[in-house]
């Protein structure tokens, strides 16, 4: 591959915005001393990354909170904010 592009790795990932926590988080792995996944010859650290990502060596880790809906989050976080501590619903 000479040159990765961003459309090489939204192949493998579901936006732009995953795309940009993925890399970050690899970079950072990578400067930690993680072993690289593909051969990297003089690349940088970002460059290393995304190529990663595009080989679909790298994967997103998705749990249970990130699949529900923001609108069903908002309100389950609404919710906790407008409880006490015994549960019951704050007097406004």
């Amino acid at each position: 591959m000479a040159r990765v592009t961003i459309e090489d790795c939204l192949k493998n990932v579901p936006s732009r915005f995953a795309l940009v926590h993925m890399a970050a988080q690899r970079v950072r792995q990578i400067r930690e001393g993680s072993d690289f996944l593909i051969k990297s010859s003089k690349n940088e650290d970002v460059v290393t990354a995304l190529r990663e990502i595009a080989a679909n060596r790298v994967r997103m880790k998705i749990n249970d909170e990130q699949l529900k809906s923001p609108a069903k989050r908002a309100d389950e976080s609404l919710n906790r904010s407008s409880r006490n501590n015994d549960g019951q619903l704050k007097k406004t």
